[in-house]
C-alpha cells in the first residue's frame, strides 16, 4: 500500500485546496456559472462528491458497484450528468459536509486497499493508485472550473506531475475515441515543472514531440483551456494532431473550451 500512499496524499491535498475556495462562499454564490455550460460551483462540487461516493462504493462494495454500472449502461450519456444534478440541489452547508465526509472515507478506504488488487471501474479495472490519480486529476480540473467562475489564480504545484503522467498515458485512447488510428511511434514530451524542473516521457531522439508547461499541458489534456491559448508546442503531424483531441478523462469525445 505504501505505493499508494503519496498519491492519496496529493489528492487529498487537491481536495483541501479546492474546499477552501468553496468553504466561506455565501450560499448565493454556490450558483455562480462556471465555464462549463449549465454547470454551477455547486454542480462542480456535487459531480465531485457523486464520483467519490462512487469511487468508494468501488472499493468497499464491489456488488453494489456492479449495479451502479448497469444503471450507467442504460443511459451512459446521462449518468453522471443526472448524479451531479440531483446532488447540486442540495443546500451547500449540506452539500459541503457531504463531499467532506465521503471523499475522507474515500481517502481511508484507498489506504486499506491490499496491493496487487483491481478496484472495478466503469472501464478497466485499477490499483487504489491508479484511481487516486483519476481522482486527483477531476479534483484539479473542476477545481480549476470553480476558481474561473471565482476569477482566482490557483498557484501550481508539484501534484500537477501525476495530472500530465495521465494525459500521456491517455494518448491512444485520446486517437482511438475520436474514430482515428494511434501512432505507433512512440512521442516525446517535455514539460517545464512550477519549480523550473524538467518531466520528461517518451524517447529523447522521438521524431514526434511535445514541449511546453506543465500547468498548460494539464488544462490541454483536461480541456480547460484552447489549445491556442496555452504554451504547449507540437512538432510532427502526429503530435499536433493530438493537441486538438488530447483527452485525459473517460467517457466519449470532449467539446473542449474555444
Amino acid at each position: 500500500m505504501a505505493g499508494a500512499g503519496p498519491i492519496i496524499a496529493d489528492l487529498q491535498a487537491e481536495s483541501d485546496v479546492l474546499d477552501a475556495l468553496v468553504a466561506e462562499l455565501p450560499e448565493q454564490a454556490w450558483q455562480t456559472p462556471t465555464p462549463a455550460p449549465g454547470w454551477t460551483i455547486a454542480h462542480q462540487i456535487a459531480h465531485l462528491w457523486w464520483t467519490d461516493q462512487t469511487s468508494l462504493q468501488a472499493v468497499t462494495d464491489e456488488a453494489a458497484f456492479r449495479q451502479t454500472v448497469a444503471e450507467a449502461a442504460e443511459n451512459p450519456l446521462g449518468f453522471v450528468d443526472e448524479g451531479a444534478e440531483r446532488l447540486a440541489g442540495t443546500p451547500p452547508a449540506e452539500l459541503l459536509a457531504g463531499w467532506r465526509a465521503d471523499r475522507s472515507r474515500l481517502h481511508d478506504a484507498l489506504r486499506t486497499v491490499e496491493d496487487g488488487r483491481k478496484l472495478p471501474w466503469f472501464g478497466p479495472p485499477m490499483s487504489a493508485a491508479s484511481m487516486a490519480t483519476a481522482r486527483l486529476m477531476e479534483t484539479w480540473a473542476h477545481g480549476l472550473d470553480v476558481a474561473d467562475a471565482l476569477g482566482v489564480r490557483r498557484e501550481p504545484t508539484a501534484r500537477l506531475r501525476s495530472i500530465a503522467h495521465i494525459g500521456v498515458r491517455t494518448r491512444d485512447f485520446a486517437f482511438t475515441v475520436h474514430g482515428l488510428t494511434p501512432p505507433t511511434a512512440p512521442f516525446h514530451v517535455k514539460l517545464q515543472a512550477p519549480d523550473g524542473d524538467s518531466w520528461t516521457w517518451g524517447p529523447d531522439d522521438a521524431a514526434q514531440t511535445v514541449t511546453g508547461l506543465a500547468e498548460d499541458f494539464c488544462m490541454l489534456v483536461t480541456q480547460r483551456r484552447a489549445p491556442a491559448e496555452l504554451d504547449v508546442t507540437a512538432v510532427g503531424a502526429d503530435a499536433a494532431t493530438w493537441l486538438t483531441i488530447a483527452q485525459a478523462f473517460a467517457g466519449p469525445p470532449g467539446a473542449g473550451r474555444g
